[in-house]
């Protein structure tokens, strides 16, 4: 992990300054595959930024349910409406190349990055919601777990009619308890509410500085391919 701070200090250069090549997606897209896939030198995560920069500013402190983050995030995005973008912004790191964020959310988080990072490029990787249910049932990573009340179960399954058709959420009922799967779909759901996972690809389609990749489509070894391409690596 490449060191980053919101100081200057030596060795680092500001991140406005720096190329940086930014993942953008939502969970389950593939990002942390293709992260580790690629190899490059990296910044700490989105996550570990919330953790040490967004939620010690509302008193809370990881670990919390997703739910509660979304609202905390949600709620720093109405101070700062370049939400996560803005504190990379801010940030310093060594100069290095390709050195590599994972990763931004919402069109408005990349509209800012966009202005504020001029030498950043982007790599936006995408998937039905259908598609990322079944990743995080699959995942298991304690990170996603929520508070999910008895009561919430009927209301998980009329939100699923905005979020997954029928079949796709009986598929997904397959794979696991039906507990556990609209504890998953409910961070989908909170997902697209609060991050509309088509504003970064009207954003960034045709972009010189950006690359879209369907994950769905794409294996790993295509999508690693793409990306080296794309940088001229």
């Amino acid at each position: 992990m490449v060191p980053f701070a919101l100081e200057a200090a030596p060795g680092l250069a500001p991140l406005r300054e720096l190329p940086l090549l930014v993942l953008v997606g939502l969970t389950g897209v593939g990002k942390s595959t293709l992260v580790e896939a690629l190899g490059f030198p990296r910044l700490p995560d989105r996550r570990a930024l919330v953790d040490l920069y967004v939620l010690p500013r509302y008193g809370a402190k990881p670990p919390i349910p997703r739910e509660e983050r979304f609202r905390l995030t949600r709620r720093f995005r109405e101070e700062f409406p370049g939400g996560v973008a803005q504190v990379l912004a801010q940030g310093y790191a060594p100069p290095t190349w390709p050195l590599l964020f994972d990763g931004l959310r919402g069109e408005r988080e990349v509209a800012y990055a966009l202005e504020a990072l001029p030498k950043a490029l982007f790599v936006v990787l995408h998937a039905r919601e259908a598609t990322r249910l079944k990743r995080l049932l699959t995942r298991r990573d304690a990170f996603d777990r929520v508070e999910l009340a008895p009561e919430e179960a009927e209301r998980l399954r009329a939100l699923a009619e905005g979020v997954l058709a029928p079949e796709e959420l009986e598929e997904a009922l397959a794979l696991a308890p039906l507990e556990e799967v609209l504890a998953k779909l409910k961070i989908v759901a909170e997902e697209k509410r609060n991050y509309d996972p088509e504003g970064p690809l009207r954003l960034l389609k045709g972009h010189p500085r950006a690359l879209l990749l369907d994950t769905e489509r794409l294996s790993l070894e295509e999508e690693v391919q793409a990306v080296r391409a794309f940088l001229g690596l």
